[in-house]
């Protein structure tokens, strides 16, 4: 790695996933940098741009990527926010990898190419373990989310056995409780994106913390299975999280306490209607329950979400999939009905929606 005149001289790191990933020869991500040794003064006299809020954090003032002076960090309070930050320009590198959540994680490379690694973190992931970097871990509770994550991205990994108590003892004291709605989304929704979802999903469930952070979710060995399914066919968020729900009763109650976005919660609400409707109509003879579907789906408006809908619930059910077609087809003639024409056709205004209602029934009655 070549010097420039922001760095130079400055003693700088590549730290966590980027070396990470490169070391398992996973295509390269945002990079993430230490610098040890330095002050805020330092970096601003150089060109970069503060834009940290509880700790120094700086922008290159070419390639924006965000430099972070080595720092230290002290438990002060409950949750993930609950820390002090030291930032002094005698933090070395090693006091900072120290800090981090797992041993693979906790490996930094200088602008040389050479590697450190004082917590074996090379060593484990030749191993394929994930594996704390020690009892500061116990302190941050966003750390048993990241590991489920990781468990879901790295399917081949395994927590390592102290690790897993380390989180039952962390789920045990309400450590977790204080974790806030929008971490949780955050790092459910980036585990429900990567390679197999249910493995994220049950080692929640297995240390306790899913049933303290998203009680209303139905875990169950069908739900997980989906969850890859859909997750093997590359469909959305939206699709991951609502086959992830189809147990849930209790949808709304989940949304509301995970902040859940309204595109994620509303596949979640429309699946299984979609779901019964598909299992149940097989032809359109059954014109009125076809269209009271794509009217409680606002299939019109939104045929895209629809069309999702069905790709949905072919994952979900190889029998549904086989129907998918013939939906897809009264769809589109429903979509091609003159409304315009319906509702001109109507004496009074109280009867424009009656009269284009009609319109797509008739029109669906026709359908082959």
């Amino acid at each position: 790695m070549s010097a420039d005149h922001a760095t130079e001289s400055l003693k700088i790191y590549i730290v966590g996933g980027a070396v990470r990933d490169a070391l398992l020869g996973l295509p390269a991500g945002d990079r993430d940098w230490v610098v040890v040794g330095a002050t805020p003064e330092i970096m601003v006299a150089r060109g970069f741009i503060p834009v940290g809020g509880d700790f120094p954090v700086f922008l290159h003032p070419v390639t924006k990527e965000e430099y972070a002076l080595a720092r230290t960090e002290r438990k002060s309070g409950r949750g993930y926010k609950g820390f002090t930050f030291y930032t002094g320009a005698e933090v070395t590198l090693e006091e900072d990898l120290n800090r981090r959540d797992l041993t693979v994680n906790a490996i930094a490379q200088s602008m040389a190419g050479e590697l450190v690694d004082p917590l074996n973190g090379v060593q484990d992931l030749r191993a394929k373990i994930l594996r704390h970097v020690g009892p500061a871990f116990e302190e941050d509770p966003v750390r048993i989310l990241r590991l489920a994550r990781f468990m879901a991205r790295f399917t081949e990994f395994a927590v390592a056995p102290e690790t897993l108590v380390l989180c039952h003892k962390m789920v045990a004291s309400g450590e977790v409780d204080a974790l806030v709605p929008e971490r949780v989304w955050q790092e459910l929704s980036r585990g429900l994106m990567s390679e197999q979802p249910s493995r994220m999903l049950g080692l929640l469930a297995e240390v306790g913390a899913a049933s303290r952070i998203m009680p209303e979710l139905v875990l169950s060995s069908r739900v997980k299975e989906l969850a890859d399914r859909v997750a093997q066919q590359g469909l959305p968020l939206a699709s991951r999280y609502a086959v992830s729900c189809l147990e849930t009763r209790e949808l709304k109650a989940l949304a509301i306490r995970l902040r859940v976005p309204s595109e994620c919660a509303d596949m979640a609400r429309l699946l299984p209607l979609v779901l019964a409707a598909l299992l149940q109509l097989k032809d359109a003879e059954h014109a009125d329950a076809v269209l009271s579907l794509f009217e409680t789906c606002d299939a019109l408006r939104k045929p895209e979400r629809f069309e999702a809908l069905l790709q949905t619930a072919g994952c979900v059910d190889e029998v549904v999939s086989v129907a998918r077609e013939a939906w897809q087809s009264w769809l589109q003639v429903v979509l091609t009905v003159d409304a315009g024409a319906a509702a001109r056709s109507a004496s009074a205004p109280d009867q424009i929606k009656q009269r284009v209602r009609a319109a797509r029934l008739a029109a669906l009655q026709k359908a082959p």
